[in-house]
Order: C-alpha cells, then sequence, then structure tokens
C-alpha cells in the first residue's frame, strides 16, 4: 500500500494532540477588519473556549479584545497552537516566527499553494520541509481548520450554530465548503459533533493521519470521511482495522471515481478493476461503511453514533401508517434489512393489545386504534423490545417541528416505551425534515431518545449497519504478506505455471512442443483429448490470433493443429516471440474460474475471482480484495459471487470443494505478491474445478516496463 506522500509514521500522536486539544491560540494577522479574522473569534466565542488567546499581527495591536503582539516570539508565555492567516507572501515568515517562538502546531489557511499550480507546489513544498525540520506539525495550508467541540475550541471560521448538540460523531472531509454543508445537516438532523476537521491541501497532515487519530479519541464514536483521494492507504487500512477492533465505526464518502490506466487492459483482469471498485473492496475488508450521497452520510453516522453496534439483526418496526409498513418492507429487501417474523410470545402480546390482529407481521401497523388509545403504542413496543431476534426498534410516527404542533399523548407513550427497551431504539419521521428547537424541546420532555426522518435513508443506514454490526462481530483478518522469492521473474506461459507449481498451485501437465514431431509425441503420451496453445511472452490473448487449438485426437488432428497455430500466429504477429506450442490434456465436465491480481497504485495488488473463461468480461461477475487474502476471505469471495450456485452443484456438475479451492485461491495471491513490486498482473484463467479437482489451465504474467 501506498505511503509515501503522508510522514503520518514519523509525526506520531503527541503532536496532534496538542494540535486538536490546545490550551491556548495565537491567531497570526489578527485583525478587526478582516472577514476571517471575525469568523475566526466568533467561533471561538460561540464554543466557550476556555483557553488563551493572543493576536499577532504586524503593529502588534489588540483584536477581538485579545492582547496584541507584533511576533509570536514576543508573546511572554507558551502556546499550544497558532493560526495562520495570512497573504501567500508572507505564510513562510509567518512560519519561520512560528517556528521561532517554540510553537509546535498550526493551521494554515493561506491558500495559493499546490492548489494554484506548479510555483504553489514549490512554496507548499519549501513551506513543509522547513515545519518537519524545526518539528512543527500543521494542517493544510489552503484550510479552514477544525473545532473540537468536546472540549469548546475551535481554529476554523466554519459556522457554528447554537444549540451546540454534543454528541460522538467526528468529521474529517478534504473540502471545507463541503464540511460546512455537512456540519448543517448534522445540527438540523440533531446529530451531535465532537470533531470537525477540514484537512485542505494536505501536505503534512492528511486525511488517513486525522483519522488514525480520531481513532484513539474518547470522545469519538463513529467518523465521518469526505475524501477524493486516500493518500496514505497503509496508515488508514491500519487505523480501519483498530477502529472496528474497538467497535468504531469509520463511515466514508470518497468522490472522484475513475478507471485504472488502460495500459493493465491486456489481462481480463485489468478490465474487471478500476480504481473505485477496488475502493469498494478496501472498505469491505477493512469493515469501513461507504456512501455515496451527503444526506447518507450523515444519517448512517448519526444513527450508528445512536445504536452502536447491533446485538441482533433483526429489524422491528411500529406505524400507525400502513403505507410506511408497506414502504419500509420494500426498502428492507433492498437495503438487506432484516425484518424477522416476531416470536411466538411476541406475536401473542401484540394479538392481545390490538384486538382483532390476526398475524402479527413485521412491520407492525398499530393501526387508527392508536389515535384513541396512546398508551397502546408502550404495550405494542414493549413487545417488540422483548423480541430476541430484535436488535433494533423503530416507530414511524411525526415529530412536531413547528408551533402548529404541540406535545402530543402518542410521543409520550412512544417515549416512555423507547427509554425503557433496553436497546437502540427511535422515532421515525416518514420523509425527511430539519428538527427545530420545538422538536428537540418535545424530545427531552418525553423521553424520545432520538428522531430520524427519510423511510429511503433511514432503512438504507439499518441495512449498512447491521452489515457493519456483523463485521464488528467477526473482526477483520490480517496476515503478513509472502517473502519475495528471490530473482523469479517468470515469463510466458509454462513458465508461470512452473512458478505457481512451485508455490503450491496445481497446473495442468502441459509439455512444450518446439516441433510437429515433439506435440505428436506429447499428445501421445497423455493418451487423451489434448488441447494445443502457442506459448509466447508477447501474447495475452491467444484466441484473438488463432493461437488455441482444442479437442484434439490422433496425429492428423494434432499435426494439422500444430501447423495451423504457427501459421495464423504468425500472420497475426510477426514480431511476437515464440517459444513452442504447449500440448496439455483436455479438461471438460467442471468450471472455470478467473483467478487474478492488478496492482493498483494506491492500494497495492488487488485479487480479482470471478467466472473465468473467454466469458469473464461479458458476465462481469467478480469479486475483489487487497492482497494478502486468508483462505476464509478467498472462500467469501465465491460464495460472494452471483454465480455462487453453480460452484454448489448445477446440471450434473459436481459441487466443488470449496475449501480446497479457496486455498488454491489464496496461494495464487501469495505467488503474485512474491514476485514483487515490479509485477502488474498475475492472471489464471482459467482455473479449472470439477469437485475436488483443480488445476490452473494457463498462467499470464505483466511486468512494469512491458507494457506501452
Amino acid at each position: 500500500m501506498n505511503n509515501a506522500e503522508s510522514a503520518t509514521a514519523a509525526i506520531g500522536n503527541e503532536p496532534l494532540k496538542r494540535l486538536f486539544y490546545p490550551r491556548s491560540i495565537a491567531l497570526v494577522g489578527a485583525s478587526e477588519r478582516s472577514p476571517w479574522s471575525q469568523l475566526l473569534h466568533a467561533n471561538i466565542q460561540r464554543v466557550g473556549f476556555a483557553g488563551r488567546v493572543y493576536a499577532v499581527n504586524k503593529t502588534g495591536a489588540a483584536a477581538h479584545g485579545y492582547p496584541g503582539f507584533p511576533s509570536c516570539v514576543a508573546i511572554p508565555e507558551a502556546v499550544d497552537a497558532a493560526y495562520l492567516l495570512v497573504p501567500l507572501e508572507a505564510a513562510l515568515d509567518a512560519l519561520d516566527d512560528v517556528i521561532a517562538s517554540g510553537i509546535k502546531s498550526a493551521v494554515i489557511l493561506t491558500s495559493g499553494f499546490a492548489e494554484a499550480g506548479p510555483e504553489g507546489a514549490r512554496l507548499q513544498d519549501q513551506l513543509t520541509r522547513r515545519a518537519r525540520a524545526a518539528g512543527v506539525t500543521f494542517l493544510g495550508p489552503n484550510c479552514l481548520g477544525f473545532a473540537n467541540l468536546s472540549i469548546g475550541a475551535a481554529m476554523t471560521p466554519m459556522p457554528f450554530h447554537p444549540p451546540f448538540l454534543p454528541g460522538k460523531v467526528a468529521l474529517v472531509s478534504q473540502s471545507g465548503a463541503t464540511a460546512i454543508e455537512i456540519v448543517e445537516m448534522a445540527h438540523d438532523s440533531n446529530i451531535g459533533l465532537s470533531m470537525c476537521i477540514a484537512t485542505g491541501n494536505e501536505a503534512m497532515l492528511d486525511t488517513s493521519a486525522c483519522v488514525d487519530f480520531l481513532v484513539d479519541d474518547e470522545h469519538v464514536r463513529v467518523i465521518m470521511v469526505f475524501a477524493e483521494t486516500i493518500r496514505d492507504t497503509a496508515t488508514f487500512a491500519a487505523a480501519a482495522r483498530r477502529a472496528l477492533a474497538q467497535k468504531k465505526a469509520i463511515v466514508i464518502l470518497k468522490a472522484g471515481a475513475t478507471e485504472l490506466t488502460a495500459k493493465v487492459a491486456a489481462a481480463h483482469t485489468g478490465s474487471l478493476v478500476g480504481d473505485d471498485a477496488v475502493f469498494d473492496a478496501a472498505c469491505r475488508q477493512l469493515g469501513v461503511i461507504r456512501v455515496h450521497a451527503l444526506e447518507d452520510l450523515v444519517v448512517t453516522a448519526g444513527l450508528l453514533a445512536h445504536t452502536g453496534p447491533l446485538k441482533a439483526a433483526g429489524v422491528g418496526i411500529v406505524s400507525i401508517s400502513g403505507g410506511a409498513c408497506t414502504l419500509i418492507a420494500d426498502r428492507a429487501e433492498a437495503h438487506g434489512v432484516s425484518l424477522p417474523a416476531f416470536s411466538p410470545a411476541t406475536q401473542a402480546l401484540l394479538r392481545e393489545a390490538v384486538p382483532g390482529t390476526g398475524e402479527a407481521l413485521n412491520p407492525f401497523d398499530i393501526t387508527g386504534v392508536a389515535v384513541r388509545d396512546p398508551a397502546l403504542f408502550e404495550r405494542v413496543l414493549t413487545a417488540l423490545g422483548d423480541d430476541p431476534a430484535i436488535g433494533f426498534v423503530g416507530c414511524v410516527y411525526s415529530m412536531p417541528w413547528n408551533d402548529k404542533w404541540d406535545k402530543v399523548p402518542a410521543i409520550v407513550s412512544i417515549g416512555r416505551a423507547l427509554g425503557a427497551l433496553g436497546k437502540p431504539s427511535a422515532m421515525l419521521n416518514q420523509t425527511s425534515r430539519p428538527l427545530t428547537q420545538k422538536s428537540r424541546d418535545i424530545m427531552a420532555e418525553t423521553g424520545v431518545p432520538a428522531v430520524f426522518g427519510g423511510i429511503e435513508a433511514v432503512v438504507a443506514a439499518l441495512g449498512r449497519i447491521s452489515l457493519w454490526s456483523a463485521w464488528a462481530a467477526q473482526g477483520t483478518a490480517v496476515r503478513a504478506a509472502p517473502a519475495q522469492a528471490s530473482d523469479a521473474r517468470p515469463d510466458g506461459e509454462r513458465a508461470v505455471l512452473d512458478y505457481l507449481a512451485a508455490r503450491g498451485v496445481p497446473v495442468i501437465p502441459a509439455r512444450l512442443a518446439s516441433t510437429r514431431d515433439e506435440a505428436l509425441a506429447h499428445a501421445a503420451a497423455f493418451d487423451a483429448p489434448v488441447a494445443l496453445k502457442i506459448a509466447s511472452p508477447d501474447i495475452a490473448h491467444k484466441t484473438d490470433v488463432g493461437g488455441v487449438q482444442l479437442n484434439l485426437r490422433g496425429d492428423a488432428a494434432v499435426g494439422a493443429a500444430f501447423d495451423a497455430i504457427l501459421e495464423s500466429v504468425r500472420a497475426a504477429l510477426p514480431a511476437a516471440r515464440l517459444d513452442g506450442v504447449l500440448v496439455s490434456p483436455m479438461r471438460g465436465g467442471g468450471l472455470e474460474i478467473l483467478v487474478g491480481t492488478v496492482r493498483d497504485p494506491q492500494w497495492g495488488q488487488t485479487l480479482a475471482v470471478g467466472l473465468g473463461g473467454v466469458w469473464v468480461e461479458a458476465l462481469a461477475d467478480t469479486q475483489l480484495r487487497l492482497l494478502p487474502v486468508t483462505a476464509a476471505e478467498a472462500r467469501g469471495m465465491l460464495t460472494g459471487l452471483r454465480a455462487a450456485k453453480l460452484l454448489q452443484g448445477f446440471r450434473g456438475t459436481p459441487a466443488a470443494d470449496l475449501d480446497r479451492l479457496a486455498e488454491v485461491i489464496a496461494a495464487i495471491g501469495d505467488a503474485a505478491l512474491a514476485l514483487g513490486d515490479s509485477l502488474v498482473t498475475l492472471e489464471v484463467n482459467p482455473l479449472w474445478v470439477r469437485g475436488g479437482d483443480i488445476e490452473a489451465l494457463d498462467g499470464l504474467v505483466i511486468y512494469s516496463g512491458s507494457i506501452s
């Protein structure tokens, strides 16, 4: 994995704690006339920062009521962190002053660096090298900064509006403007934030470093991330694994999906694996929840901060609206939400609570009877809470948001019941709308623990939370990468198959024929129908150039096929290096699997498994994982295929030995890693499977420098 662009490991935890938990702040460039300075001051006041604040400017004038000094060096006391809001031309001098004063942490608002072009990138590099040499850790540049709402510290001009809601959700965003939108939506959704960080250009502290720090922050239960790229994938992966072990969730919205370079399209695997698909695989493997919209980011994080990991996968829903019950049932199936049948005991309680109820279905329609008898909500919700298959209870009812509505008896009953369930629960609005102070007042009076709005968003979030809860219960598999094979660089199909065999992968017994007579002798020795394939390190797709002949029996057929292959290949690719023709016994009656790897520029070698042979691209049924993988992970890839039922036996084909097949797939992944960083692709297509018989029928490698 890539970690060349970040010095996260070298920075350590203490400098980040000093930055994000400051006891004193110097505002460098503070001025009553500066809009940035005014916004900073307003936030410092809003969050109630209890530490000391100093204004630093050329004249040494006080600003916003803070004592003024002409430099950081002139401040008579030690300062934890500096906020630089100076023009571009003054940034290096301001940093030098910070360094000279002994301040070790900074936020740099100043723009015009790498985001502005090559000259700005040169200045940013100079800024970073100077800070690193002096042991100064900074966030930015071109960065709005952060707010630590858990201690009331703000080093940002981002607007934060009262009331400040205590919460366990942290935000890391590469975009300051997007961070503002997320903060506003969280506020309107009654979701409390503990920390909000905008990383800007990430010259020193990147998204991975911030996530890594937040995993160990006691004030954080869920980390929201908005990112366009993950620069330090090694640190991000380690942080994600640690977060899952601590039952802390990471919810990420990653923009900027692109495809991998077309240079790897010489292999089938390269056409199936794109940057976005690799990131999806990384998230699943690391236990990171990925979303694709800002609304989903906020709702999923907020609901997860409220529920934590679910102890049971089932969701139980009560609604006064039959239409809402139907809609939730539809969307639950689409999002993988389990709505289990209620236990016989629960059904009996529901029938007793609501006379005339036939089969008590989930979601449960409490009907309009609850309008006349609001206490019915309490009896029904309590029954659901006692059901062992239910891990989350939701009650669909509208929370008042303006003065036209007041606290109603039903909400009192709902609040009393949800507050006493002893398991995660919430009131659910059918539509998404802001929770106002009126709403918050009613929640406080009635004991309603949480309200989330929008059936689609909430059900989708519950699906993600259920999946993450399973990940958290299982943990992530971690195994060391295999040692690199000394001087191994197989080139050409025969050499690749020999290399795989030496690494524990069963391969077909193929023999290389340089002449027609050798081909006849090899075919006779197999005493079975044979396949002939051109052997050349320059030809990836043999069938495209007439380089494959199948199901051959007898000297005449084998000899004619040998001649035809060489003639066709030489006509199609006259410059290709030809090692000869491979002769191997035919294999039939089983399934063909693709197992291939592609080196992603950020995440490293990625394993793809899917249906193989010539149909791999047409069917596009593929599972991806980052290497290395365990046999258990490889087995999960097989069972995750849409065509997984074919592996269980289909129309006379024996069921595959999935455990043995998974071991072989993991061995192929290890073989790819052992070839080192020069490997771009290793592909086995197909890997033939018939019951417990497994063989690699073909092998291809591509190294960096061998594609153009």
